[in-house]
């Protein structure tokens, strides 16, 4: 495995994953369809998953575990059932050395197609090597380097520091999704920040949690294509057009059965049924204290072959494009569709509200 400051200077070590831009290209979208989460069938012991793991450790209390050990590819049926569950349960999971970075476009589809169909992203590339093959459609190349700045330039003029879930106006949004380092810039930097939604609105007053539940918001792809047509002009890439579905404010996992807030600045618009003015404020809050809570996500650092796995249902993730411009960063997502989004019932009174900061004595709720 080649160290993350040993790249090389005569070129990407992946060729064929570099990025393909097609302004022309069509895709036809995943339709719908039954989604039975692996992780229903999954060992609550983990046994299958940590059977060969020589070290396993918390990222943070709320958010991210380290496995070492353990080769993803190498993993059966029922080693991905466990590992759908502990993602679920802990945000995001972190591998090293990966053999499946050579594993080739086939395998590497197989295994993540192990967690639901693979969604087919609009205006992100994906491997040039092969341009012509409908069989590579559904990655996408995430690469920044001195000849392709199109990421930075999408960046420029703002916080590149953006937590989100990755496409959630699909109807059926992303569950788990696995993100493989090829190469990274030498030194600290371009790390992915996870942050852990089920312990978001777990924090959340419980009076203040009983009024998201119940709620609608509409989530649309609307912006981020008006930015890459900004940005890019006649070379900008529209695989599809505008993207909106309603989802849940509150949904739960259809594995765990906990609660997560699921709403995100780069997709969610309004909440259904509230005034403009009265959506902006409810959602700018919600979006700055994803943005402040530091206190339930973690921070993955990279070098050449980390594969990390996040369960987009319940984390919200955000680049941090702090390392210097030129350096090349190489990766590349597969995406899992999942289920429909379960929405919170709304719970009737436990007395949490009354105890809450001793709001019994004042008579407040």
């Amino acid at each position: 495995m080649i160290a993350k400051d040993e790249s090389p200077d005569n070129g990407p070590l992946y060729p064929d994953y570099l990025p393909h831009y097609d302004p022309l290209e069509k895709i036809q979208p995943v339709g719908p369809f039954e989604h039975v989460d692996p992780g229903h069938r999954a060992d609550p012991n983990l046994s299958n998953l940590l059977k060969d793991a020589t070290k396993v450790f918390e990222l943070s209390p709320h958010c991210g575990t380290e496995i070492h050990g353990v080769q993803i590819c190498d993993l059966s049926p029922e080693g991905l059932d466990d590992l759908a569950l502990m993602c679920a349960e802990r945000g995001c999971l972190v591998f090293r050395n990966q053999t499946y970075t050579d594993a080739g476009f086939a395998r590497q589809k197989e295994i993540a197609a192990h967690f639901g169909p693979l969604h087919k992203h609009g205006w992100m590339p994906h491997p040039k090597a092969a341009v012509h093959s409908a069989d590579t459609e559904e990655f996408v190349i995430v690469y920044d380097s001195k000849d392709d700045l199109r990421i930075r330039k999408s960046w420029s003029r703002k916080s590149p520091i953006q937590f989100h879930v990755d496409q959630s106006p699909e109807l059926q949004p992303p569950g788990l999704t696995f993100f493989c380092m090829l190469e990274s810039p030498p030194g600290a930097g371009g790390d992915t920040i996870i942050s852990s939604m089920t312990r978001a609105y777990e924090r959340l007053s419980p009076s203040f949690r009983r009024r998201l539940e119940g709620l609608n918001a509409i989530h649309t792809t609307a912006n981020p294509i008006a930015r890459e047509l900004r940005d890019n002009g006649d070379l900008a890439v529209l695989r599809r057009p505008i993207t909106k579905a309603v989802h849940p404010v509150v949904t739960v996992h259809p594995v765990t059965k906990k609660k997560a807030l699921f709403v995100n600045s780069s997709y969610t618009q309004r909440i259904v049924g509230w005034d403009d003015e009265e959506s902006d404020y409810m959602l700018k809050f919600l979006f700055d204290y994803v943005n402040r809570g530091q206190d339930f996500c973690c921070r993955v650092r990279y070098e050449p072959g980390t594969v990390v796995v996040w369960d987009q249902r319940v984390t919200q993730h955000s680049q941090t494009l702090d390392y210097q411009p030129g350096g090349r960063r190489h990766a590349f997502r597969l995406t899992p569709l999942a289920n429909v989004p379960i929405p919170a019932l709304v719970e009737e009174d436990d007395g949490e509200c009354a105890k809450d900061e001793g709001r019994m004595m004042l008579g407040l709720c």
